[in-house]
């Protein structure tokens, strides 16, 4: 067998590895890519074929991730089957408080996104089959990783025939249940909120009005998102609830009538009625940390890196961000001819996206701990800081940048030029 070499292996052709792939294509052409997938390629290439479907998987992109995409070249194709949030509501069912924010109030058009994941993964094929520098192998799966002088060897099965790979660096990708991550012996640290997320799409009497609902209760957090048509409003949302083991149990048995009328007495009336509870799918609900995700020739992302309660939508423009410090810090390495693999390196990448990280997290899991509480005292407390935000300008714009995605250090994106503004960038 002939010696295969690729300058950057990705384990994991998901939302986050084709994200990669495609912005060091973009930023580090002349690395050379290999996208390693579990799942055969869809067959579906052209877009005039694309019908959303009610029941497609979606995910909530920040103002910071559009403001990603665009210097990737991706939004113009994206943004045609993208919802936008110009509005969000957040409130806390039984209590008072409730805050509104604005996307006019930052001149923005929107303050974020809901893209159905299968758009959003057809177009990033789609743009990487015109990326010479990457190849995209799939159905593969990675067995085996071993050390060399140069990095890592990547052993490889690509329909069922074994192949190998040498490679300066390795990127897992490959999600939160990452196998791969485990089978490296990476420490992961697991944080069980003792709580599932139900996942569906429902129809209500009224309007979204491209208005999200982040609403507290006393079972857990719930959002509705909307989503449909990017230029009309339509009575179509994303529903996220959250919900205990006997709760899911409960709610996944019931009829559609059943669940409509549980859904109504936790969200309230603000979009009518609800009519209809699509298909359900559910996961369970950790806060998974990887305190050292980089090693000699191996570097941990997406969700194979954390996974954050979705309470603020942060799981995934968490990993955007993070995928831009990765290339930036490849890019840099190449500029200087430094192998790209080294633990030097990818420490740096470590270091510079350390303090988002920590930030991100924070900031999703003080909302869980805030709103979980029911004592009288910091329900008030709670409440009088959701009114307190509609009436403290300074605080209202600190918490619009957290769910913008723009509060956190900037890093400068390999081809921006030196005098281009950072804070709008979202990385």
């Amino acid at each position: 067998m002939a010696e295969q070499f690729s300058d950057i292996v990705i384990a994991g052709g998901g939302m986050a590895g084709a994200t990669l792939a495609l912005a060091l294509a973009r930023h580090a052409p002349s690395l050379s890519v290999r996208v390693i997938e579990h799942f055969p390629l869809a067959s579906e290439s052209s877009d005039s074929h694309y019908q959303p479907s009610y029941d497609a998987r979606s995910t909530a992109l920040s103002w910071g991730s559009r403001k990603i995409y665009e210097r990737l070249g991706l939004w113009p194709e994206l943004s045609r089957h993208a919802t936008p949030i110009r509005n969000i509501h957040v409130s806390d069912k039984g209590h008072f408080g409730a805050s509104r924010l604005s996307a006019a109030e930052h001149q923005k058009p929107a303050l974020g996104y809901v893209v159905d994941n299968r758009w959003l993964g057809q177009t990033l094929v789609r743009a990487l089959a015109h990326c010479p520098s990457v190849q995209w192998q799939a159905p593969a799966k990675v067995e085996q990783v071993e050390p060399t002088e140069r990095g890592v060897r990547v052993s490889v099965t690509i329909d069922g025939v074994p192949d190998s790979v040498d490679t300066q660096c390795l990127v897992v990708a490959d999600g939160g249940r990452s196998g791969l991550r485990e089978a490296l012996g990476f420490r992961a640290h697991h944080a069980d909120y003792q709580q599932h997320a139900l996942i569906a799409n429902v129809t209500t009497a009224r309007a979204h009005d491209f208005v999200a609902y982040e609403r507290f209760t006393d079972a857990g957090p719930m959002a509705l998102l909307p989503r449909g048509n990017p230029n009309h409003a339509s009575g179509e949302s994303t529903l996220v609830w959250t919900l205990s083991d006997a709760q899911l149990s409960e709610v996944l048995a019931a009829s559609d009538a059943d669940k409509c009328a549980r859904l109504q007495a936790r969200f309230g009336w603000r979009l009518g009625r609800i009519e209809h509870v699509g298909e359900c799918s559910h996961y369970p609900l950790t806060l998974t940390t990887v305190a050292e995700p980089v090693r000699q020739g191996v570097v941990l992302v997406g969700n194979a890196a954390h996974t954050l309660h979705p309470v603020a939508g942060q799981g995934f423009n968490l990993a955007l961000r993070g995928l831009m410090v990765l290339t930036d810090t490849f890019a840099r390495a190449v500029r200087e001819g430094q192998p790209l693999g080294t633990l030097g390196i990818l420490q740096q990448f470590q270091a510079e996206h350390r303090q988002d990280w920590r930030q991100t997290v924070r900031f999703s899991n003080s909302l869980i701990q805030l709103f979980g509480h029911e004592s009288r005292w910091v329900a008030a407390v709670r409440d009088a800081g959701l009114v307190g935000l509609d009436l403290l300008p300074g605080a209202k714009r600190w918490f619009s940048e957290q769910a913008m995605g723009l509060g956190r250090r900037q890093t400068r994106m390999p081809g921006m030029s030196a005098g281009e503004p950072k804070g709008d960038a979202g990385q």
